[in-house]
């Protein structure tokens, strides 16, 4: 392993690259993820054609094409931005649409009674939605939103193959390939890194789930 340690420093910078990735990802997988959700559910239907046609499109694609099309697509189109930008763009795409389908699996779980208790009191779909019958599902979402949020996490190495620079699996591929190092002890400092991220998120999530357990 001593690869690893004589280059430790840029391990720890690309450590630090894809826990930003992973985070930056994160918080916009699930705001999306909860706004397409609410669309699956609406009265409206634009809305709920809007929000049946993101999740087909971004389920059944691979991420791979998805970071492609961002990364490739996009300038094409006139948005020019880093590659960065791009790979975390494709990586919240990809993953909101599996949150968008945990989420209504929790706002279907939710008693009708509840949603139409809150009609009863004047509050309209989006207020009743919003402070009635979502507090009441993501208790229920907490362990495939983990599932989801883990994989995402996992994901993140492949946003790394299309240059986004600095992460872990970039600094893997240029210490193996531009440096010529050994293979086996790069890449397991590699998926060491992953794991200080991966496995601290899960055991987090497994006392979020505890909690949301007793509080239900």
């Amino acid at each position: 392993m001593s690869p690893v340690f004589d280059n430790l420093d840029l391990f720890v910078e690309g450590f630090l690259t894809s826990l930003g990735i992973c985070l930056v990802a994160m918080v916009g997988s699930l705001v999306l993820g909860v706004a397409i959700a609410a669309c699956r559910v609406s009265p409206v239907p634009p809305l709920r054609a809007l929000g049946a046609f993101w999740v087909t499109t971004f389920r059944n694609t691979p991420l791979s094409l998805i970071l492609f099309f961002c990364a490739f697509g996009l300038p094409e189109l006139g948005v020019n931005r880093s590659f960065w930008f791009f790979g975390v763009l494709g990586l919240i795409l990809y993953t909101s649409a599996f949150v968008a389908e945990a989420v209504r699996a929790g706002i279907n779980s939710v008693p009708a009674g509840q949603a139409e208790a809150s009609r009863s009191l004047g509050l309209t779909f989006g207020q009743g939605l919003r402070t009635v019958v979502l507090p009441q599902a993501l208790r229920t979402v907490v362990p495939p939103l983990g599932n989801v949020i883990i994989a995402m996490f996992k994901n993140s190495a492949v946003v790394g193959a299309f240059g986004v620079g600095g992460d872990l699996w970039s600094t893997g591929q240029t210490l193996t390939s531009a440096r010529g190092l050994e293979t086996l002890p790069i890449f397991t400092g590699v998926a060491i890194g992953y794991l200080l991220i991966t496995l601290p998120a899960g055991a987090l999530l497994q006392v979020l789930e505890r909690r949301v357990a007793i509080v239900r």
